[in-house]
């Protein structure tokens, strides 16, 4: 399946990756010595944390258990609204991370040190910035938290030297680390997520686990890779060995919406992404998606977000972050992440606690 997953859903898994714009941010190394606790607010950001060293507990807001993180795990915490907790034990009240944040020095060089003497647990921690116009739409996809078990970092020999390198450079900071370390931790988490994706049981991780299926992952491809072709149902069955009828229905199972109402949906949210570029004409960007004429793509485009694409084009450049929130409502993966989300997420098989 992992070799399944690089050659068909190479192209999608980019392309998602990519409508992130995401921007790693180092914000701090901990010292921890038992009892501590740390909270952490939910907000929109996604966090990451790098046990160097000790055993820590995450507690989930809404999730009734807590689990066991050990030495060289890496937690990423995906946004949602929630707010966590980072302990050496469940029950010990935290203190949150922000506070203690807010009295250290800041860059590379900052430690928070906090705890009571007792056994003792390392941390680097950080958050994910995400730039797309878009990003919530693509972030609605994960779960709500990723762990990469210290056991998938031998088998991943790239996301091992990452953590590594990480470490050093935080631990000894010198000329051009921090650019270094932001570009790491941009790497970490493409590295994470393919992690992730690779070890899922089929018919899991939302539309993103049809990769692994070869003939919905060769559709979702040729989707991505020629978003402006007139494909049909029929045609992309052919193109993938399946007869029309079977083809749809496996697509819808798998991905949780029709073909043709994909291909609509990343169209749209390629649309969105183009107008960022305030050099490409109206006309360009309908034909890059599929649309025979401006006026088309503007009525399916403001059917979808509310807005005409020359006013989607001033609001976002004037404010984006902004005008993804609003148009989070309208992304094609909101209805089914919604039904997902009220049931409990693992990332990994359950740790051992």
């Amino acid at each position: 399946m992992p070799e399944l997953l690089e050659q068909q859903g190479a192209d999608v898994l980019a392309d998602v990756l990519d409508s992130l714009k995401l921007r790693g941010r180092l914000f701090c190394r901990c010292e921890l010595s038992a009892p501590w606790a740390l909270g952490i607010a939910g907000g929109v950001f996604a966090h990451f944390h790098v046990i160097e060293s000790g055993t820590c507990c995450l507690q989930i807001e809404g999730e009734a258990k807590a689990t066991t993180l050990e030495e060289n795990d890496l937690v990423l915490i995906i946004p949602r609204g929630h707010g966590y907790q980072l302990s050496d034990d469940p029950r010990t009240p935290p203190v949150q991370l922000m506070d203690l944040a807010h009295n250290s020095q800041d860059g590379l060089r900052a430690v928070i040190r906090h705890g009571a003497g007792g056994a003792v647990t390392n941390l680097i921690c950080g958050a994910f910035e995400f730039q797309g116009p878009l990003a919530a739409a693509s972030l609605a996809v994960f779960p709500r938290w990723i762990r990469v078990p210290r056991r998938e970092h031998h088998a991943n020999e790239w996301l091992n030297a990452l953590v590594r390198f990480l470490s050093r450079e935080t631990r000894e900071p010198s000329m051009g680390s921090e650019t270094i370390v932001t570009r790491l931790i941009d790497v970490m988490f493409v590295e994470a997520v393919r992690t992730w994706l690779r070890d899922q049981p089929e018919g899991s991780a939302g539309w993103l686990g049809a990769l692994r299926d070869p003939s919905i992952g060769t559709a979702l491809g040729l989707i991505h890779k020629e978003p402006e072709k007139q494909w049909t149902v029929p045609s992309l069955a052919a193109k993938v060995g399946m007869s029309r009828s079977p083809f749809a229905v496996r697509f819808s199972a798998l991905v949780g919406q029709s073909p043709m109402s994909y291909l609509k949906h990343w169209r749209l949210r390629l649309a969105a992404k183009l107008l960022q570029n305030k050099t490409l004409a109206l006309s360009d960007i309908a034909e890059q998606v599929g649309y025979q004429s401006i006026a088309a793509f503007s009525r399916v485009f403001k059917r979808e977000f509310g807005v005409a694409p020359g006013q989607y084009r001033r609001r976002s450049t004037a404010g984006g972050q902004s005008l993804a929130a609003e148009t989070q409502e309208a992304s094609p993966d909101n209805s089914a992440v919604r039904a997902r989300e009220a049931q409990p997420t693992k990332a990994t098989s359950p740790p051992a606690s």
